[in-house]
């Protein structure tokens, strides 16, 4: 399979920004229009929670709460759309939709919003995919991510009881069963061959002039023969 170049970084990042301020207008919105948006939280076992497994991650409790995840989304975001200009659809698909339906299984009867089991997601995903094709794009990637979130390793489990840690398990293992699916859909780039120099091949450029040289500084400068 022919190597597909990374996406634009400036394009990686334009999707990351209109991503993150879709999560600011929705917000916004809900402030400033006094909108009551608790119909759209995912609760789990409940038939009406299933609308938030497309809904949920675009809601926040507050500010502080979007405040938060706002620079994951941009960086991480930012990370795996140009790392994974191909499989970045099906995967985030995947990520969404499966974090969504583990927790509505297994999560505590409770309203569950914010975009951090998706951000978890990401996380992982180049995590694992880092782990899986080892060139050196992929873990130039996962090093960034890692060294700036790499908190979210941990926080997969129960810290605070208002903080979803449910949402943050699922997204990582939606992440990791992402990567695993869809490692191949962009090729591992092209490592060039490194130039071997066969010292008994003659220059192209000099050729055999270097000979020719030192023969006509011989016969110009003879050498000398001192006695003792």
């Amino acid at each position: 399979m022919p190597h597909t170049k990374p996406a634009s970084l400036g394009r990686a990042m334009l999707i990351a920004c209109l991503s993150l301020c879709l999560l600011w207008w929705v917000k916004l919105a809900e402030t400033f229009f006094a909108l009551n948006l608790s119909a759209l939280a995912l609760v789990p076992g409940s038939a009406v929670g299933l609308t938030g497994i497309i809904t949920a991650p675009f809601l926040h409790a507050s500010y502080i709460h979007l405040f938060s995840n706002s620079l994951p989304v941009l960086v991480l975001g930012t990370l795996f759309l140009y790392g994974y200009p191909r499989s970045w659809k099906p995967a985030l698909l995947l990520i969404w939709l499966l974090s969504g339906v583990g927790v509505w299984l297994f999560a505590r009867h409770a309203p569950h919003v914010g975009a951090s089991g998706v951000i978890h997601g990401v996380f992982f995903y180049l995590l694992i995919s880092a782990i899986i094709r080892r060139d050196k794009l992929s873990v130039a990637l996962m090093m960034v991510g890692f060294f700036l979130y790499g908190g979210m390793v941990m926080s997969i489990f129960p810290t605070e009881p208002q903080i979803s840690f449910e949402y943050h398990f699922f997204g990582a293992v939606a992440g990791c069963l992402a990567s695993v699916f869809f490692q191949h859909r962009d090729p591992k780039p092209v490592v060039e061959p490194p130039v071997v120099i066969d010292d008994d091949e003659p220059d192209p450029l000099i050729g055999d002039q270097w000979q020719q040289s030192s023969a006509e500084s011989e016969q110009e400068w003879p050498s000398h023969r001192r006695d003792n």
